[in-house]
């Protein structure tokens, strides 16, 4: 059976809007760099009785490229940029590979609820940055309260 032409052109410019919708909604160039950016940073969590320890691989970066931050009271944020050397681009310098990724990274974790957000520490050693958050002390378990029972 052939469809109406009539009803061929309205199903046509009905999805139009949806359409423009993706057209216009796409991500950008920067969203998608930085997506990969968050994606393609390495890091090893662990957990000790007294701490959770973040180590990252940060090799030539100075701590000024490198930011630690707690976001919404419980999101680890560890970002920065890696910048390619500006001295060796002076002159007439033409790359044959490079492999080395330059740009912005950026990971974020969800912190459990017995961190101290306020020891959270971080030293860059050798290349590798490690953020140490240490857990709060468990709570003291709460002792019954005895009600005297009076006779009426």
């Amino acid at each position: 059976m052939a469809m109406d032409p009539l009803l061929s052109t309205v199903q046509q410019l009905l999805g139009v809007p949806d359409d423009l919708e993706k057209l216009l909604n796409a991500p950008t160039r920067s969203y998608v760099c930085d997506t990969k950016a968050m994606a393609s940073t390495p890091v090893d969590v662990k957990e000790y009785p007294n701490s959770y320890v973040f180590i990252i691989d940060m090799p030539g970066l100075k701590s000024n490229d490198i930011k630690v931050q707690v976001e919404d009271e419980n999101v680890l944020n560890i970002s920065g940029e890696r910048k390619r050397n500006e001295k060796e681009e002076e002159g007439e310098v033409k790359y044959i590979r490079m492999e080395r990724r330059v740009g912005k990274f950026m990971r974020k974790f969800t912190l459990p609820a017995d961190c101290n957000l306020e020891a959270i520490s971080a030293a860059c050693q050798d290349g590798v940055l490690t953020v140490t958050v240490p857990k709060l002390p468990p709570p003291e378990p709460q002792k019954p309260k005895t009600i005297e029972v009076k006779i009426g």
